[in-house]
């Protein structure tokens, strides 16, 4: 079929993951497929209120493993592997900074500005990919989502020490 095109190797894993993901009570935060060295990965992130444990990892791997053998959507060899987004989570899908609007957040651009590439600061706005954050003495910084390498949920956390 002239012009038809083959779904992406990540939207197939997403849409074999949603009934799961339903039934399981679990929210899909990103599904990624990347190559390291010579292997393949694809990863679930998953989320849920009061957040997920091993034992949801685990019991979700365990039935996506079952459906991505049955579907055999990826051709090559690749390895599995399910996780929480993580405290420091990286936004990237619109829903994601929706979210998180108010949040203290991480940015890290490809090219820098003013010879600067990483700055912390509170996201204040998100529109049609524009991220805006509020940066410390209230410099208002706003940028193209393509222009960041990343944006993560900042955590200030301190180990140890007095209170």
């Amino acid at each position: 079929m002239a012009g038809s095109k083959k779904p992406n190797t990540v939207a197939v894993a997403t849409q074999l993951a949603e009934p799961v993901i339903e039934e399981m009570g679990l929210m899909l935060w990103d599904v990624r497929y990347e190559k390291e060295g010579s292997s393949w990965y694809l990863r679930y992130f998953i989320e849920k209120e009061g957040g997920v444990t091993i034992d949801d990892c685990e019991a979700f791997s365990r039935r996506m493993s079952d459906i991505l053998d049955e579907a055999d959507p990826i051709s090559q060899s690749y390895y599995l592997e399910v996780s929480s987004p993580g405290i420091e989570r990286a936004l990237v899908k619109d829903w994601h900074f929706a979210q998180y609007i108010g949040a203290p957040v991480s940015v890290r651009l490809i090219r820098p500005v003013e010879g600067v590439r990483d700055f912390v600061g509170e996201l204040t706005a998100y529109e049609d990919g524009k991220i805006t954050v509020l940066l410390e003495d209230d410099v208002e910084m706003t940028f193209d989502k393509s222009e960041a390498a990343f944006v993560r949920l900042y955590d200030d956390f301190t180990t140890g020490g007095e209170e």
